[in-house]
């Protein structure tokens, strides 16, 4: 039979095990879990430490194509906030219930540019160009948003047919962009903030007739999460704008 005195050593030790049994799962509650585009990494992962620094809260990530991430969240994926390289898979979970327009912020924007291999001496100045490559790398063009912007732009130039047996489809902009700086291809297509991170590789021009690209934000209905609409309204707000004006997005007015 355990002392007097070995009694409220005991339970002091129990309360101090509850105690931070509690303050974990406090802690677990006040994270947020964000399903990024690629695109948006560096610029995320900023605001997210920003973010931590104002509220307390930890911002989590998982980065990825857009496509890949909304199909993630309609599986019951446990995402707080999803933000989407185009409107068209937010329009679809807002369609299937789990995102409320209301939610939606939609400001930021990219622009297209073609890339080459750091020391490739090859001239590419239009789309034309373009369909005299061997090989061109481009995110998967039947899915992902940057690659669907990507053959929007070739077929409104007219070469979409000569350049599609060509191209090396990947899993995103970044994996494009990789595929450019291991010179496994000739070129590729990404977005200008992509290029703008990258040593090895340089813009061979810049897509200035493509299509309108524009970024959709919003917290999950299916959230528990309370810090969720807070970290939606901190990127969209003056802090997280001018983190993405800094790293080369553009702001929809």
């Amino acid at each position: 039979m355990p002392s007097r005195e070995a009694c409220p050593a005991a339970l002091r030790l129990a309360f101090l095990a509850s105690a931070l049994a509690f303050l974990a799962a406090q802690g677990r509650a006040e994270e947020v879990l964000v399903f990024g585009a690629a695109s948006l990494t560096e610029s995320l992962q900023e605001i997210g430490k920003a973010f931590e620094a104002k509220t307390g809260v930890a911002a989590r990530f998982s980065f990825g194509a857009s496509s890949d991430l909304a199909r993630q969240i309609e599986a019951g994926a446990p995402a707080d906030v999803f933000f989407s390289a185009d409107t068209t898979r937010m329009d679809a979970l807002e369609k299937a219930g789990l995102v409320r327009h209301e939610d939606r912020r939609e400001f930021l924007t990219n622009q297209l540019v073609v890339v080459v291999p750091g020391a490739s001496s090859r001239r590419i100045t239009g789309a034309k160009d373009l369909a005299k490559l061997p090989r061109l790398a481009l995110a998967d063009p039947g899915a992902v948003p940057v690659g669907i912007y990507a053959r929007k732009w070739l077929e409104a130039e007219g070469v979409w047919t000569e350049v599609n047996p060509k191209v090396v489809p990947t899993l995103d902009a970044r994996a494009a962009l990789a595929a450019v700086e291991s010179e496994a291809v000739d070129a590729g297509i990404v977005y200008r903030t992509d290029a703008a991170i990258s040593k090895k590789v340089r813009v061979a021009f810049v897509v200035v007739n493509g299509p309108a690209i524009t970024y959709s934000l919003a917290s999950l209905g299916a959230s528990k999460s309370s810090a969720a609409q807070r970290f939606v309204d901190f990127a969209a707000g003056k802090a997280g704008r001018a983190v993405f004006e800094r790293r080369g997005f553009a702001i929809l007015k």
